[in-house]
């Protein structure tokens, strides 16, 4: 097998050839396997506790073998050692994070990461004894100036939801090689065709594969990749904490990738073409989208990344009620609070985070910003329905 991006989102991963000559990969409906005789489980326990990688286990909670081929095949796409599949994105971060860090420790997050990150954080972690600085995306210099004794891991997404602020990963990593720290990327908003962390050095990238890497709307789970000592640690509080994905998740998550990139490269031209027709709009105010050359960090996005996403954020020349309108005026694309599907789907973010004006200005958003993701549509319709939406407000 070559080692071509696309020929691994459709055969990495996965055996070859699959059980009973099946084309696609099963879906293993189980929760407990079973052993022949007490040899066997002996055998599986000494192999265990030496810690040797088992393709077999003995309850649903520890594995599957449709999700060990998702597990192979996204480590494969990444460039890592190994995969763990979850049940959400969120619960990928909160398991990581939890096995990462005891109380006592200190960690260091941009402060520009996804809403229920900073809430993690904020509401929980420091229940556990875990204090986190946040530091702005941009600024290097603080992140270094956070550093403490104590200070374990720097946690960042790039790019950043919604504004799509971009991290510089190798001087992000030069700060924690210097204090010995790890380095925790959501990669979710880039994927891996567009950007692999671990190629700059990071030790673990986590994904929301609901999102692009599912890429139909029909299913929850995330993902972490990195080095097999540190996914072994976050294997054990898996295990423990039981944030496991179910098989047919696992299955659907399967199908996804196998046009993961025929998928994200139509969303990266069509987001292109969206940024620059709403960039060239009276109706808009301003444009976030790192493939534009107004875009503060552009040069950036461009070291870092093939492509720039399927994402684009904008605010309207207006206030809260305005943007509504426009946002009722589409016809194309979905209104809800996800991306990253065939189906294009928009959002006024702060419409879903609060009625309490003040809680939207403490969250960083603005009443006037929409989040657009580009689906697959062909973009001449898509450009066609912004354009009689923004021409009818």
């Amino acid at each position: 097998m070559t080692n071509q991006f696309s020929t691994q989102a459709v055969h990495a991963g996965e055996e070859r050839p699959k059980p009973h000559g099946a084309l696609t990969t099963p879906i293993v409906q189980t929760s407990t396997y079973t052993f022949q005789d007490t040899a066997e489980i002996l055998d599986f326990m000494r192999r265990k506790e030496a810690g040797d990688e088992l393709q077999q286990v003995d309850y649903g909670r520890y594995g599957n073998p449709t999700q060990n081929a998702v597990e192979g095949k996204v480590a494969s796409l990444e460039g890592g050692e190994r995969a763990l599949l979850f049940a959400s994105g969120m619960s990928a971060i909160s398991t990581t994070l939890g096995a990462l860090l005891s109380a006592g420790d200190h960690l260091i997050m941009a402060r520009e990461v996804y809403h229920r990150t900073h809430d993690l954080a904020v509401d929980y972690m420091t229940r556990w004894g875990i204090e986190t600085t946040f530091v702005p995306i941009d600024d290097l210099a603080a992140m270094a100036a956070a550093v403490r004794p104590e200070t374990r891991a720097i946690f960042s997404e790039t790019p950043t939801n919604p504004y799509l602020s971009i991290m510089d990963l190798p001087r992000m990593v030069e700060v924690a090689r210097a204090h010995d720290l790890a380095t925790v990327v959501d990669s979710t908003f880039a994927t891996p065709v567009n950007l692999r962390p671990l190629d700059f050095g990071a030790d673990l990238v986590i994904h929301s594969a609901t999102k692009y890497l599912g890429g139909h709307n029909d299913l929850l789970a995330g993902i972490v990749v990195g080095s097999r000592s540190l996914l072994a640690q976050i294997e054990e509080a898996r295990g423990v904490l039981g944030g496991v994905a179910s098989p047919h998740d696992a299955y659907l998550l399967l199908r996804g990738l196998k046009t993961l990139d025929l998928r994200v490269h139509r969303q990266n031209e069509s987001a292109q073409r969206l940024a620059q027709f709403l960039e060239g709009h009276t109706a808009v105010h301003r444009v976030y989208y790192p493939g534009l050359t107004s875009h503060p960090q552009h040069d950036l996005a461009r070291e870092q990344m093939s492509g720039f996403g399927g994402v684009v954020s904008f605010d309207i020349d207006g206030d809260i009620d305005r943007t509504s309108s426009f946002i009722d005026n589409l016809r194309v694309p979905y209104i809800g609070p996800t991306l990253g599907g065939v189906e294009s789907i928009v959002q006024q973010p702060v419409m879903l985070l609060s009625l309490d004006p003040a809680e939207r200005e403490a969250a960083g958003l603005k009443d006037n910003l929409v989040r657009y993701a580009v689906g697959i549509e062909d973009p001449e319709d898509l450009i066609a329905d912004l354009n009689q939406a923004l021409d009818g407000i």
